[in-house]
């Protein structure tokens, strides 16, 4: 009995979750169909699920009509800068405050854990004047990847996941007169190979779909995001849907792609960091 209740259990929730796995793939569908569209046929009320018809003009007209390309490569040199510092300056401070002793080492931790509660929106005016007004470095890259250099979530990400890692390992190559970088650069980079992987996957989805930040410091096309290109992707006299759509699927393609590609990555980010050993 207690066998075929858990069945039964296993058998609703797999359809649950099919069910809503649906709900969450349909915009997305949709999304992609209507980039192979006309405007009206992707603004229509009544949408065809499977198109009569197929055309790429759409996309030549998202292409022709904007600096793509461009948008493109900033958010992907953009995305691709801060992927690399927020790995090595957050795996530095981790392993610092995971597996160093030093004066204060707890309470500078909890200080910039306790930054993590301020909501983002108190500091976003001070930011945007130290950025644009005192450095003058608007509509630039720095002004774009100085503040997220390093964040404290990453830094935490990295601090409770080499926790677990075996300090005997350190005491052995201390030991053997290894220095405080060669233990780091010899020892903890390999072994935290996993944890680094997930937060370099989490850090560049995070960057690439950015959009508040470039959207403020940025006023040239030539310096948008493809986040914020999309956003001022406009017309005139109508709105082009199918470019629109075009537009979007060219900005989701990459995520996508790295999605499936590092999938087993994603999901060991639900775990990384959560068991202390």
């Amino acid at each position: 009995m207690q066998q075929k209740s858990k069945v039964v259990l296993v058998g609703v929730a797999t359809f649950v979750l099919l069910i809503w796995a649906l709900i969450t793939i349909i915009p997305l569908y949709w999304m992609i169909i209507g980039s192979f569209q006309d405007s009206a046929a992707s603004a229509s009320f009544n949408p065809r699920f499977i198109p009569d018809s197929w055309s790429i003009a759409p996309y030549e007209r998202f292409f022709n009509k904007t600096n793509a390309f461009r948008w493109l490569f900033n958010s992907l040199f953009v995305s691709g800068v801060l992927t690399v510092t927020n790995v090595f300056l957050a795996s530095l401070a981790g392993y610092a405050f995971a597996k160093l002793k030093f004066p204060g080492n707890k309470s500078v931790f909890w200080i910039l854990l306790s930054t993590m509660m301020i909501p983002s929106q108190v500091t976003l005016i001070p930011l945007y004047v130290l950025i644009i007004n005192i450095f003058s470095l608007g509509d630039t890259y720095t002004a774009i990847i100085l503040p997220s250099l390093v964040t404290v979530g990453n830094i935490f990400l990295m601090k409770q996941y080499m926790s677990s890692l075996p300090t005997s390992l350190i005491h052995a190559a201390r030991i053997d007169a290894c220095s405080e970088f060669g233990i780091f650069y010899k020892i903890i980079l390999p072994i935290a190979k996993p944890g680094l992987a997930v937060l370099a996957i989490f850090t560049f989805v995070a960057q690439w779909n950015e959009f508040f930040w470039p959207l403020l410091v940025t006023r040239s096309s030539s310096m948008r995001t493809i986040q914020v290109g999309l956003a001022s992707f406009k017309f005139a006299e109508s709105t082009d849907y199918g470019a629109i759509m075009a537009g979007a699927t060219v900005g989701a393609l990459p995520m996508i792609i790295l999605f499936f590609a590092l999938q087993k990555y994603f999901l060991q980010g639900i775990t990384v960091g959560a068991v202390k050993g």
